[in-house]
């Protein structure tokens, strides 16, 4: 059992912890969430004895082994194998005594202490772990050296799972990690043995691989049982009775001042002004729950184009070498949401570069001709200027514009004015990536191009995210391995696989069971529908607005339909010298049509789905 008591700690004379206490009894799989910069990190570092306690305690039982990751494997000629097997000390120290000791009586001791903790089976469970984080049998015989930093934070982390501590504690591990991996790290903390305390802000591993949610606010530490949809909607009902209650409070309050103020001076009611002045002074005033800041993003609108903004036909793309991706024929309009699915390596990051022209392909690439895309990639956080501002990083793409106006651009990705004059090396790894973020939509793209958009954004964030994505009127493309956000903003599934691009037919329900299972094929057909629960307010309200969506995007193609009809009734089209734009124009109508007939069937759909929640609520 890990036991916090009256933990108190201050960094800078900020306090972070003030009188915190908890108990997590042993094999409890807990999520740890709170606001950025509450103290979460601090209080690991505090448990593994980093850090000084200033007053309380922290203690374990005797002898209990605690791992993390804190930092990547450093880059060696050992193998990624042999650096995993090297994480469980006590088996490489009885491996290498069974080698040299010969003292009858301790070789029996080493061998049965060899069999007890299953080391003959080690290297399997290596390969198990290293497979499931993205690492093949070829792979991981390689040298670390041969893999960048965010590969051997994988390695870091398949050696603390081999090493099976009894108080395991991660920090964002699926901040390195892409979805397959993700989701196979869910699966594994699932079923792990032992204690698990785990920094998240992946809502769907914090549903899934926890069975607890501490709570880190106000120095104060709480645990909820259950994961974090139940955490937040306990949450959500104590917030609205504490809020209730102070408003009642601060009513009576009122009411008896306004007595006290009336008739204290009136002798005939003195008496009852001075009872109420007691009772006043015995009303302990209830302070309300302080809302969480308000995350925001804000993308700018682009005008509409005529679908398609985008056709690929035979087009393949690689690096110089043979083609990573070929054969592809793909489409997308302005309203779709398209989630790229694939295992590592298979090309999605190829894809998104191809699609915002960062990568020359070969075959036809049809664009409309007005197209303006945007596009977010982790590895353009790390190449911010870490010496300028915020507001010098956008002043260099709007020279022209002036100072307020650039500042309530920054302001509308959640970067105020403290934000906007901090250089870019002090700002948290979040306020980076919503900086990221609003140079790549600067330009109102009609296409937005997302690879792993939620690293480092909090809980609030990622809701704030898929608002923002929600309310976009342009094209999304999405790689990511939050499974929440694919799930509320995809409505289109691509898979990369074998160097083509499909679109893939199951759900992501049925993608994270075959990536999860043992096959090799992923199953096409859709999952026999599972029960649902009943529909939530909140559910019908997202479900209504999802049919207003689906309406307006009718409406729209139904203008841009009678305004290419009207033009093709016009007599002087059809001249014989000007064959060529009535060919352009017919086109344009054909594509509006087609376009048309595909909103109409989301519309339908949207309609049934709202009917189906009305029907069962």
């Amino acid at each position: 059992m890990l036991q916090i008591q009256d933990l108190s700690f201050s960094i800078n004379g900020r306090p972070l912890f003030e009188g915190a206490s908890v108990n997590i009894p042993t094999g409890h799989k807990v999520g740890l969430v709170g606001r950025n910069g509450a103290g979460k990190t601090t209080l690991f570092r505090l448990i593994r004895g980093e850090l000084a306690l200033e007053g309380g305690a922290v203690s374990l039982p005797s002898r209990a082994r605690v791992g993390g990751v804190a930092q990547e494997v450093p880059s060696s000629a050992t193998s990624l194998i042999d650096t995993v097997l090297a994480a469980d000390t006590e088996r490489a120290s009885l491996m290498a005594e069974a080698e040299t000791t010969t003292d009858p009586a301790r070789i029996a001791a080493v061998q049965t202490r060899l069999a007890d903790i299953d080391a003959w089976s080690a290297e399997g469970r290596a390969s198990a772990i290293l497979k499931g984080l993205g690492f093949d049998a070829e792979a991981q015989l390689r040298p670390c050296s041969d893999f960048s930093g965010g590969w051997r934070m994988r390695v870091a982390l398949a050696g603390v799972l081999f090493a099976q501590p009894d108080l395991l504690l991660l920090d964002e591990p699926t901040n390195y990690l892409d979805l397959e991996g993700a989701l196979w790290l869910e699966s594994y903390l699932a079923k792990y043995p032992h204690t698990i305390l785990i920094i998240s802000h992946d809502r769907g591993l914090l549903n899934r691989a926890v069975d607890h949610i501490l709570h880190l606010e106000d120095r104060s530490l709480t645990l909820y049982a259950g994961g974090y949809d139940t955490f937040a909607r306990t949450r959500a009902e104590q917030r609205a009775v504490l809020a209730a209650e102070a408003q009642k409070v601060s009513t009576q309050r009122a009411h008896m001042q306004k007595f006290v103020d009336r008739f204290r001076a009136k002798a005939s009611k003195a008496k009852q002004a001075q009872s109420r002045l007691k009772m006043l002074e015995k009303l302990t005033p209830i302070t309300p729950p302080s809302e969480a800041a308000r995350h925001v993003f804000s993308f700018p609108a682009p005008e509409e184009l005529s679908p398609p903004i985008l056709r690929l036909e035979g087009v393949s793309v690689g690096y110089g070498g043979p083609p990573v991706l070929r054969g592809l024929d793909l489409r997308i309009d302005q309203d779709d949401r398209i989630a790229l699915l694939g295992r590592n390596g298979e090309g999605k990051s190829t894809l998104s570069k191809l699609l915002a022209e960062k990568l020359a392909g070969n075959g036809q690439v049809t664009r409309a001709s007005k197209l303006r895309v945007g596009y977010f990639a982790q590895h353009q956080v790390d190449e911010l200027e870490l010496d300028e501002t915020p507001l010098q990083h956008i002043q260099r793409m709007r020279p022209g514009e002036m100072p307020p106006r650039l500042r309530a651009r920054l302001a509308g990705f959640g970067l105020m004015a403290e934000q906007a004059e901090t250089v870019v090396r002090k700002l948290s790894g979040g306020q980076k990536a919503r900086l990221s973020l609003l140079l790549a939509t600067l330009d109102a793209p009609h296409m937005l191009i997302l690879d792993e958009p939620t690293n480092h954004l909090d809980i609030e964030s990622r809701e704030a995210l898929v608002e923002a994505l929600t309310a976009y009127t342009g094209a999304v493309v999405l790689v990511s391995h939050d499974m929440h956000l694919l799930s509320l903003v995809a409505d289109r599934l691509w898979l990369v696989s074998g160097g083509h691009v499909r679109p893939y037919d199951g759900d992501l329900d049925a993608y994270r069971d075959f990536l999860l299972s043992a096959n090799t094929k992923p199953a096409r057909e859709k999952p026999a529908p599972k029960a649902k629960p009943r529909a939530t307010r909140e559910d019908i309200a997202v479900l209504r607005s999802e049919v207003r969506k689906a309406e307006a995007r009718v409406e729209k193609l139904e203008d841009m339909r009678n305004k290419l009809a009207k033009k093709l009734a016009d007599p002087e089209l059809y001249e014989d010298s000007r064959s060529g734009d009535l060919r352009v124009w017919q086109a344009k109508y054909a594509e509006v049509m087609d376009a048309l007939d595909r909103a109409e069937a989301l519309w339908v759909k949207a309609q049934e789905t709202l009917d189906a929640a009305l029907s069962a609520a």
